[in-house]
C-alpha cells in the first residue's frame, strides 16, 4: 500500500518506520512545517531513529511536504497531540481540495479525546474513518507495540476492517489480534486504560505515604502485592509522580468526561490530586531535613524527563521541584542525558540553574542529590566519588532505585519514597 502519515508525534515516527519496513511505501509529512528535517529529530528514541534512518536509505520511506504527497494514496494516517486539533482541521480541508477518488481509508491516531474522530469525519464524510489509539509506551516504543496481545480498533464496518487488517497484517497477522468496536467505544477505552494505569500509580504512592509513617518499607509491600497474579507489577512502583503529555491529557479528559455526565465519582480527581502532591514529595523531604533553612544552598537533580529513555518533560515533576527550590533561593545543578535542551527552551539561561553534561559535575559542592528519573546510568553511581564531591552527603531517591541500607553504609543520609 501507499500510505501518507501526517504529524510529528512519536507514534507517527514509529508507524512510519514499521510500515515502511514491512514493504509499504510511506510518505511522512508534517504538513505545517516547511523544514522537513526539523521534525525528523523532534523526539529522542535511538531504536526508532535507527530504524527510520534505515528505511530512508531503503527508499520505502520518504519525508515530504504536503504538495508532494502522491494522489494515489491508499491510506491516510493522522497522529497529532491535543494542542494541534485546529491544524488537523486545516489539513483535512486542504485534502478535500485535492482530486482524490473517494472513499479512502482514514486512520485517526491522534490524542483528541472523546468524539475527536467524529469531528474529523465531518470534514471528509465520504471516507472510511477508523480510530487507532496511540497506546505505545515512551522509552519502550517498539517493544510495547510488538508485544501487544490485542489491538483496539474503532471500526464496525466489515469491509473497512478488512482494509485495516491488510495494512497491519505484517505485525498482527491473526484474527484474534484485533478487537473491533465502535469508534466512540474505542476512544473511551483508550482513556479508561490510562485512567486505570494512573490509578495504580497513585494507589501505590498513597500507600507509600502511610507505610513511611508506620515504619514499613513499601518495597516489601510492593513485592508481596505483585506476587499475586491478580495484581501484577505493571505501573505499581512508588515514585515522584507520573507525567507525559498524552498520558496526563487522557487522565484529565476522562475525569472531565465523568464529571460532565453528572455521575458522582471522585476517584479520578483524587488520582490526579495524589499525583500532583507526589511531585512535591522530595522537596518536602528536603525542607524537613534542613528544617526549612534552604536559602543559599545548592541542590543537584539527576533526571528531568518524565520517565527514562525520552526527552519529554511534559508534566514531569521537575517543574514543581525547580519552582519550589527557586522560591527558597536554591541553586540547582541539573543533569539529564536527553532533556537538557528541553529544560533550557522553557527556562532559558539563569544563574540559579546550571545544566551539566556529566553526572558527577552536577554534584560538585551540593547540599543534596535528588533523583527524579530512573535513567539506567544513575543506578550504580560511585558513592565514594559522590562523597568527595558533595558538600553534604544527602541522597533523596525519588524512584526507589537504591538499596537504603547500602547507601547509608556508604556514609549518606538516605530518603526514598515510602521507605
Amino acid at each position: 500500500m501507499k500510505i501518507a502519515i501526517f504529524g510529528n508525534t512519536l507514534y507517527a515516527g514509529v508507524m512510519s518506520a514499521l510500515l515502511s519496513e514491512s514493504g509499504h511505501f510511506v510518505y511522512w509529512c508534517s504538513h505545517f512545517n516547511a523544514e522537513i528535517d526539523a521534525f525528523q529529530y523532534s523526539f529522542h528514541d535511538e531504536n526508532v531513529s535507527r530504524l527510520l534512518d534505515k528505511q530512508l536509505e531503503s527508499g520505502f520511506l520518504q519525508y515530504c511536504d504536503f504538495p508532494n504527497i502522491p494522489l494515489e494514496i491508499d491510506a491516510y494516517f493522522f497522529s497529532f497531540n491535543p494542542t494541534q486539533e485546529q491544524k488537523v482541521f486545516q489539513l483535512l480541508y486542504d485534502l478535500k481540495q485535492r482530486p482524490i477518488i473517494h472513499p479512502k481509508l482514514m486512520i485517526n491516531a491522534s490524542t483528541f479525546g472523546l468524539k475527536g474522530t467524529e469531528k474529523l469525519q465531518q470534514i471528509l464524510s465520504e471516507d472510511d474513518w477508523v480510530y487507532l489509539p496511540d497506546t505505545i509506551q515512551e522509552g519502550n516504543v517498539l517493544q510495547s507495540l510488538a508485544q501487544a496481545k490485542q489491538l483496539i480498533v474503532g471500526c464496525i464496518r466489515v469491509e473497512v476492517q478488512a482494509k485495516i487488517k491488510e495494512l497491519l497484517r505484517p505485525f498482527f497477522p491473526l484474527e484474534h489480534h484485533y478487537l473491533f468496536m465502535p469508534i466512540l467505544d474505542a476512544e473511551f477505552t483508550k482513556l479508561s486504560i490510562s485512567g486505570m494505569l494512573a490509578t495504580r500509580i497513585s494507589y501505590i504512592n498513597d500507600l507509600a505515604v502511610v507505610a513511611e509513617k508506620l515504619g514499613i518499607d513499601i518495597a516489601s509491600v510492593r513485592q508481596g502485592m505483585t506476587a499475586d497474579s491478580r495484581i501484577g507489577s505493571a505501573y505499581l512502583a512508588p515514585g515522584a509522580g507520573f507525567g507525559g503529555e498524552n498520558f496526563s491529557h487522557d487522565i484529565l479528559t476522562l475525569a472531565n468526561t465523568v464529571a460532565n455526565t453528572g455521575v458522582k465519582s471522585q476517584l479520578l480527581a483524587q488520582v490526579w490530586e495524589i499525583n500532583e502532591q507526589q511531585k512535591e514529595l522530595l522537596f518536602r523531604k528536603l525542607w524537613n531535613y534542613y528544617h526549612g533553612d534552604l536559602h543559599g544552598k545548592t541542590i543537584a537533580i539527576w533526571g528531568a524527563s518524565f520517565k527514562e529513555n525520552t526527552s519529554s518533560i511534559q508534566h514531569s515533576p521537575i517543574h514543581q521541584m525547580l519552582e519550589a527550590l527557586w522560591a527558597q533561593s536554591v541553586t540547582v545543578r541539573l543533569h539529564d542525558p536527553q532533556a537538557l535542551d528541553e529544560i533550557e527552551a522553557i527556562y532559558g539561561k539563569r544563574n540559579d540553574l546550571v545544566l551539566c553534561q556529566d553526572v558527577y559535575e552536577a554534584v560538585e559542592n551540593v547540599h543534596g542529590l535528588c533523583v527524579l528519573t530512573a535513567w539506567k546510568q544513575y543506578w550504580s553511581p560511585d558513592f565514594k566519588e559522590l562523597l568527595k564531591l558533595m558538600a553534604h552527603p544527602l541522597l533523596l531517591d525519588g524512584r526507589n532505585i537504591y538499596n537504603p541500607q547500602y547507601v547509608k553504609s556508604q556514609g549518606f543520609a538516605y530518603m526514598g519514597v515510602g521507605r
